[in-house]
């Protein structure tokens, strides 16, 4: 493993502090009392209940002045400044507490718990005066320093976003901003779980694995189950199973759930992602529009006190009601092309003309959601319901029962993006293994992500489902829009990654090639200098002087190099 010189001075100090019968490592409870957010806001008003204190978090920083010390200290809730006073931790003669394990064995990012009082100091500030303190955990690694000035402004931090994503648990500790994140996108799923519990809707499990993928138009991921010897897939909906539990007779149920969709990635697409979806029986598309703006107005206020979310420099509002928009009247709008007037050849010309990539197997309805997609989408940023899609591309769906072509089917968009898909849900089951035979035809062309036919489904049905209004909300895009993310990585603790490139330490060979004779390799490893990236880095001054220590270490019985030679290996 390669370490820096910070990480093999931790190393040691953790070794000196088990010397001296400090466990680095205790397994005892430690009860907490007190947090630093309750303290900075209600001591002021509330002095005597802060009178003694436990806490427990990372040190963050320190400024050691002699026999006095301060140090910012960080917990679950925020952070606050510590007093350390060395006739305080070591009252008697022996202050090795103070000036040997607090000044020499510490480190920014140790975890350490405190026993104290909470005062005002000179300049004003809320702190804790630290009677006694204890080693929780040793940090091997350094943080990376994020300098913030005054105004709380970030000037040098823990920013490129690969790192980020990758070592999400150093992005928590030292940006703050991205715990609130998480912590509204917990507020977002508690809150719509209490809508839901409130109207007796049951929250339910239902399958990842399934042998038959179906429920969206998606590519799925494929696995295989030894025992059973069966190719099985990753869900991509839960919808079908959760529509079943509608025939055995709940009135509602819901689930929050990870999907996976073996596609591609971007800004506002991940391979594995959180909806929920709702089915409540004996309701229609249209109450869902109403159901659905009560749910996200209650959720944004709960989130940011407020109905409107700054997204970028675009204000958005999620107060109902919302606009409705058929797609068609949609691209009428947003185009000044009248679809319905228009057959399925007039219609592929025009994409064509535009430029699009259309194909003769793609029907009038499949054009039309090429189009809403390519031309009117990116314009609708208010909260909008487009309403009454092409029945080709949607196999779940009821017909419309007054337009012709369509099906009851909303997408709610916002700021261009789908946030929610919901239905009029398709309950005869005679039409719908049709529609499965149709899914079943694009398959046969080559549509990878149509339906496969599911016929314990179709079956469940020919029992009777009654008539139901089913939603899909994502979670991850609707954080997004509530917390002023762009990308949807921001907003999933750990989203896919590349595996991660090792360092491979460098051969004998390898240094020789670099200039470095071969009795000095040893002593260059010793160092830590273990790759070529390494040692071109290296300071060569710095190697030069080292070189003079490692030489006795290791007892070489070789003439120093000269300085002028150390330069020429890192040239």
């Amino acid at each position: 493993m390669l370490l820096s010189e910070q990480e093999i001075l931790r190393r040691q100090k953790r070794e000196e502090l088990m010397r001296m019968g400090i466990e680095p490592y205790p397994a005892e409870e430690f009860v907490v009392n007190a947090y630093a957010a309750d303290i900075l806001k209600n001591y002021e008003n509330n002095k005597i209940d802060y009178k003694n204190v436990t806490m427990a978090g990372r040190l963050m920083g320190f400024r050691i002045m002699g026999s006095a010390a301060f140090a910012e200290f960080q917990d679950a809730t925020g952070r606050i400044q510590l007093y350390f006073r060395r006739d305080d931790l070591c009252p008697g003669e022996d202050k090795t507490l103070y000036n040997t394990v607090f000044k020499k064995l510490l480190d920014i990012g140790d975890i350490i718990a405190v026993q104290g009082f909470v005062f005002t100091t000179q300049t004003g500030e809320i702190s804790v005066h630290v009677q006694e303190f204890k080693i929780l955990n040793k940090s091997l690694r350094p943080l990376p320093v994020v300098k913030r000035d005054e105004d709380g402004n970030v000037h040098d931090g823990f920013t490129d976003p690969e790192l980020r994503y990758r070592q999400r648990y150093v992005d928590l500790i030292v940006n703050p901003e991205v715990r609130d994140i998480f912590i509204k996108r917990a507020r977002i799923i508690t809150t719509m779980r209490s809508y839901f519990d409130a109207n007796n809707w049951l929250e339910v499990e239902t399958p990842v694995l399934q042998s038959i993928h179906g429920g969206a138009a998606a590519r799925p991921f494929t696995t295989h189950h030894n025992a059973l010897d069966l190719g099985l897939y990753l869900r991509i909906a839960t919808e079908l199973h959760l529509k079943r539990l509608i025939v055995g007779g709940f009135e509602g149920v819901y689930e929050f759930g990870k999907l996976f969709r073996n596609e591609g990635m971007d800004r506002t697409h991940n391979p594995e992602f959180t909806t929920v979806e709702l089915y409540v029986a004996y309701k229609d598309y249209l109450w869902m529009m109403n159901m659905t703006e009560e749910v996200l107005e209650k959720v944004a206020l709960a989130v940011n006190g407020t109905t409107k979310a700054k997204f970028g420099d675009v204000e958005l509002d999620f107060a109902g009601p919302y606009p409705r928009l058929s797609i068609t009247d949609a691209i009428k709008q947003y185009t000044g092309l009248d679809v319905e007037a228009l057959d399925e050849v007039a219609i592929r010309e025009q994409c064509r003309a535009w430029g699009m990539e259309v194909n003769e197997s793609m029907g009038k309805g499949k054009l039309i959601d090429e189009i809403f997609g390519e031309k009117v989408e990116s314009n609708i940023i208010q909260p909008t319901f487009i309403i009454d899609h092409p029945v080709e591309m949607s196999p779940l769906t009821k017909k419309h029962r007054t337009k012709k072509g369509m099906v009851e089917r909303f997408e709610l968009f916002v700021n261009g993006r789908e946030v929610a898909n919901a239905y009029s849900e398709l309950n005869d089951p005679i039409e719908q293994k049709e529609r499965f035979e149709d899914q079943l035809r694009l398959k046969e062309k080559g549509d990878d992500e149509a339906m496969e036919m599911d016929d314990d489904f179709i079956r469940s049905l020919e029992y009777g489902m009654p008539p139901t209004a089913g939603i899909g909300i994502g979670i991850d895009r609707l954080t997004m829009l509530l917390t002023d993310n762009a990308s949807i990585q921001e907003v999933i603790f750990f989203p896919q990654m590349r595996p991660e490139k090792k360092a491979e330490i460098a051969k004998e060979a390898d240094y020789v090639t670099a200039g470095v004779p071969a009795v000095w390799v040893p002593a260059l490893q010793k160092m830590n200098i273990l790759t070529i990236e390494q040692l071109k880095s290296a300071n060569p001054n710095k190697i030069f002087n080292d070189l003079g220590g490692m030489r006795k270490k290791l007892k070489i019985d070789e003439k120093m190099p000269l300085l002028d030679d150390v330069k020429s290996w890192v040239e």
